[in-house]
């Protein structure tokens, strides 16, 4: 297999479309609510760009030329552009067990990590930094660099902002806007996830609240698509079955997290704009929990923009009479009963014009015709009464004589 072959097998499977808008709080830093006018295909979206990667030509010469077992990762000194765009490149800085000891996406990888800002700053150096391979644990650079890595290997990866911290930057590291980086790289371990129907329950709990967080970061980032493949995760681990032990506090505690998963992934589908798959999270929340309110406001919002505005009314009086002081459900409601309001009147006016005026000229026509009508029979009826007794005075003749 070449290099091109596997940088483009690596990247096979990271596309993913981002909607930027605004992002709003209800009540607390929990879970995230939808309060603007900003749910598909429901598979976890892939990572961004699958875009073809530059193959190393010399490969086949050096394979003719060295009688070890391993591959070379190609030459030490010559950087591969990973996605075939400029924006992401990798260069070995020491070569690796070889290519066979690369780690597989959905393994659980260990790495050293120094990232530098392009003017040589160092922002953050973490030893052991763990994560799950292609879960979007870490950013796209990584994600995408890493699982071409072999073990033991050190390299130098080049990112654009595009594959690291974007336009908004982060605090943590501290990373400006629209900062290219380059991160050292040293991969130290990779391991197969452990089997969740195996995993103790309180690991379970702590695993499915990890890829939640994730997601919320990449909420409040407005990485929304990220955020529904963070969740999509969580949910998958909470959702699994267990061949151990389990508690009922343990399993209330499982819930309440798959609970929250869903309510943020409704959020995070509404930004998207793909109303049936959010309106799929929140019954599948209120499932669980009927009278969750931010899973009945999320439904509420859903059933609005999709026009189904009664529906809409009835599921938000719902949830406000749970929770009367809440003030945005209250002017989501007001805005929604005045869209019904005109809603109605508009369909009133278009049964009227479709039916016509019943005051109009077709009345007048009906009101003529009824004189007309009403002589005829008038004069059948007498003429009917005159034959009847012109026969009756024969019959008497008749008898008498």
């Amino acid at each position: 297999m070449t290099e091109k072959q596997d940088v483009m097998n690596a990247c096979d499977s990271h596309e993913s479309g981002k909607k930027i808008g605004r992002t709003s709080l209800l009540d607390s830093g929990e879970d995230f609510e939808v309060l603007d006018e900003e749910d598909i295909d429901d598979d976890p979206p892939p990572l961004e760009d699958a875009g073809g990667g530059k193959g190393n030509n010399s490969e086949e010469s050096e394979k003719k030329n060295t009688d070890s077992d391993s591959d070379p990762a190609g030459p030490m000194d010559e950087w591969m552009d990973v996605l075939g765009n400029g924006q992401l490149k990798k260069k070995v800085l020491e070569a690796g067990e070889g290519r066979d000891s690369r780690p597989q996406k959905g393994q659980n990888v260990k790495i050293n990590l120094k990232t530098y800002l392009k003017d040589g700053t160092l922002v953050a150096e973490q030893t052991d930094l763990s994560f799950t391979l292609g879960d979007g644990d870490v950013i796209q650079a990584l994600d995408l660099t890493v699982q071409l890595m072999e073990m033991g290997e050190k390299a130098l990866v080049q990112a654009d902002a595009k594959y690291a911290y974007g336009v908004r930057g982060s605090l943590e590291p501290e990373v400006p806007s629209n900062s290219e980086l380059s991160l050292e790289v040293e991969l130290l371990e990779a391991i197969d996830a452990p089997d969740l129907e195996l995993l103790p329950p309180a690991d379970k709990i702590a695993l499915a609240s990890l890829k939640r967080e994730r997601g919320n970061v990449h909420y409040q980032r407005a990485d929304y698509a990220f955020a529904v493949n963070s969740y999509s995760i969580a949910l998958q681990i909470t959702e699994s079955s267990s061949k151990v032990d389990i508690s009922p506090e343990e399993e209330n505690e499982l819930m309440g997290v798959r609970v929250k998963c869903l309510n943020n992934m409704a959020a995070s589908q509404l930004k998207l704009d793909h109303f049936d798959a959010a309106l799929k999270s929140c019954v599948s929340a209120l499932e669980h929990e009927p009278e969750n309110i931010k899973a009945l406001f999320r439904m509420g919002k859903v059933l609005s923009l999709k026009g189904e505005y009664t529906e809409a009314v009835k599921t938000l009086r719902k949830a406000l009479k749970l929770e009367p002081s809440n003030k945005t459900i209250h002017a989501e409601l007001s805005k929604l009963v005045k869209k019904n309001s005109e809603q109605r009147g508009a369909e009133q006016a278009m049964y009227k014009k479709m039916l016509g005026n019943p005051g109009g000229s077709g009345g007048s026509q009906k009101h003529q015709a009824t004189p007309t009508w009403g002589l005829s029979w008038k004069w059948l009826f007498g003429a009917t009464a005159a034959a009847i007794g012109g026969v009756a005075l024969s019959v008497v003749i008749a008898a008498r004589n």
